[in-house]
């Protein structure tokens, strides 16, 4: 097996994390092989995993890079078993551990089963949260990307009912903040216009429906305001993704994960693609999940998985340039 990368490599060395083994995560990195990239692609994950679906996908040979991290047990499309939930993480461990070090320029992950990596004893609640932890990061922001859309998120993996207790000043600030610092770091846009969202129906109508508006949300945007950052809202929900008031805004803040996210899957499922705001590395992820029905069928698209190799790099010419 070559050499997968040296610090400061030219062109930039991404990491592609292949996921859970049974699902599609090993389909749509097969499919990288055919991609025309400014950068080497290393795609992270068992060697002989990859070589059965190849098979099994007809394939045939290609001359995709492979870091090989073996499998905990065999694994077979569309079976999960939580013999191989701690391989998933090693997988994302390789691909931090080569960023941190300089080895890699950005990381992409292909989905993961939550369920399982919990089933296995092991507390996981997502790639945002289990990155955060394991950079030491305090706070980082949630963001899906596609159709012209950037919705990041206030709360994200929590219980509908836990909402409104999480969504505090202090949290929505840092919220606010990591998001607009990103915006200009990592997508270039030297003022960003962000429309954020209430948490209420009607954004509370004036108290008559929740008062988190008025007591949490607009005191917080009338701060950072003050410090000059553009943002719109509290804007109700319901109105804020149409085609009038998005024009011209350059990023979309929810409050909770479905009041945003349904409408960004609905707009862009097939292209859409996950980035995690606030990390110290670059990490971009498929906005999809391991669709075990699909595993070794042929027929998962790797459109979003090239959109967040896409991403991935130009966040990474990007920050090469300043």
């Amino acid at each position: 097996m070559s050499n997968t990368g040296l610090k400061n490599a030219d062109p930039p060395v991404i990491a592609v994390t292949s996921g859970e083994p049974a699902g599609v995560g090993p389909d749509i990195c097969l499919a990288l092989a055919a991609g025309n990239f400014p950068a080497r692609i290393v795609v992270l994950g068992d060697r002989d995993l990859l070589a059965e679906r190849a098979h099994l996908l007809k394939h045939g040979s290609t001359k995709l890079e492979i870091r090989h991290i073996p499998l905990r047990k065999s694994a077979l499309a569309g079976r999960l078993d939580v013999a191989n939930a701690r391989y998933v993480l090693d997988l994302l461990d390789a691909a931090l551990a080569g960023c941190q070090s300089g080895e890699f320029a950005a990381m992409v992950t292909a989905p993961v089963h939550k369920g399982i990596i919990n089933d296995a004893g092991i507390p996981f609640t997502g790639h945002t949260e289990y990155l955060a932890e394991k950079t030491g990061t305090p706070r980082v922001v949630m963001m899906l990307a596609g159709a012209g859309l950037r919705v990041a998120l206030a709360t994200t993996h929590l219980p509908l009912k836990d909402v409104a207790a999480a969504i505090t000043a202090s949290e929505l600030e840092t919220t606010i903040r990591i998001l607009h610092a990103d915006l200009r770091g990592k997508f270039g846009f030297d003022h960003p216009r962000i429309l954020v969202a209430g948490l209420n129906p009607h954004a509370g109508e004036g108290g008559h429906m929740g008062r988190e508006e008025i007591e949490v949300i607009t005191p917080v945007l009338e701060k950072l305001r003050a410090e000059g950052l553009n943002l719109i809202g509290p804007l109700p929900a319901d109105t804020l993704f149409t085609k009038n008031v998005l024009a011209g805004s350059h990023a979309q803040l929810a409050m909770y994960h479905d009041q945003g996210l349904a409408v960004l899957k609905y707009a862009a499922f097939d292209e859409g693609i996950n980035v995690t705001l606030g990390l110290p590395i670059i990490r971009t992820s498929v906005d999809h999940g391991t669709a075990l029905d699909l595993a070794g069928s042929g027929k998962a698209s790797p459109t979003s998985l090239f959109a967040a190799v896409e991403a991935a790099i130009d966040m990474v010419q990007r920050r090469t340039a300043v």
